[in-house]
Order: C-alpha cells, then sequence, then structure tokens
C-alpha cells in the first residue's frame, strides 16, 4: 500500500523540466550537469494529533524558518490528504545533509519523514504514450 501511495503521488507531483531519453551517446540532464539531485519528501501527518497542535509544535521547533534551506529550491510543494505534504527539492548534492538536519531538528514530532530520491520522467512517458499511439 506505501509504494501505491508513493507511485500515485510521484505521478501527481509533475514536471521540473524536460529530460531526454537515453541514446547511444547520452546527454547529461540538468541535474547531473549542475551536481544536483530531485529529492521528494514526504512528511506524513502525527495523525494522534490536532493540526492546530502539529503548527504550534512546528514554530515552537523553528520549522517555518529553517526549512526549505536558503537555496534550495522547491519543485512543487502539495498537502496529500489524509497523508501530509509532498515536497519535491532541487538539492545541491553536497547540501543533501543539511536539508536532512533542517527536518530531524525541526519537523519531528510533528511528521515522520521519508525521502525518495526522484528523477523527471514526464517527458520520456509523454514521449513513450504519443508513439504508443
Amino acid at each position: 500500500m506505501r509504494y501505491v501511495l508513493f507511485f500515485v503521488a510521484f505521478l501527481s507531483i509533475g514536471s521540473a523540466g524536460a529530460q531526454q531519453e537515453p541514446s547511444a551517446s547520452p546527454i547529461p540532464n540538468a541535474e547531473s550537469e549542475k551536481g544536483s539531485i530531485l529529492l521528494t519528501v514526504f512528511l506524513r501527518h502525527d495523525q494522534s494529533k490536532p493540526l492546530d497542535e502539529i503548527n504550534s509544535e512546528l514554530r515552537k521547533q523553528g520549522y517555518y524558518k529553517a526549512f526549505p534551506p536558503p537555496g534550495i529550491e522547491v519543485v512543487s510543494w502539495y498537502v496529500m490528504m489524509g497523508i501530509g505534504q509532498v515536497i519535491t527539492l532541487r538539492v545541491p548534492a553536497e547540501r543533501l545533509r543539511e536539508v536532512n538536519v533542517a527536518l530531524e531538528k525541526t519537523a519531528w514530532g510533528g511528521y515522520r519523514t521519508e525521502f525518495y530520491p526522484t528523477y523527471d520522467y514526464k517527458a520520456i512517458g509523454e514521449a513513450e504514450h504519443a508513439n504508443s499511439q
């Protein structure tokens, strides 16, 4: 069930930019050229607490000031009803730990965190669909 929810969320996130299909001479995508990755973060609500209590705890812990860290690009940020928040970030590889620590210090207690390395497949998927028609 967890993987089904991830797949549904992944499909709903959308595109961060076009990516070309691999060929005989692979062309690096923009993320690898810049040394960055896409990171999808699930912030699952602690359903034993009402929303006001969660938000109060997050404010007290400095979540809204610390996340996302300055200079980290937010590609998408959705609320998935019954789950929590789904955020896709573009993160320079050398700053991955900084993103993790920001969440560990400020989001835990209000959310349970999950991290998924992500890549943009929209252009490839759409091309495959169009070619099969």
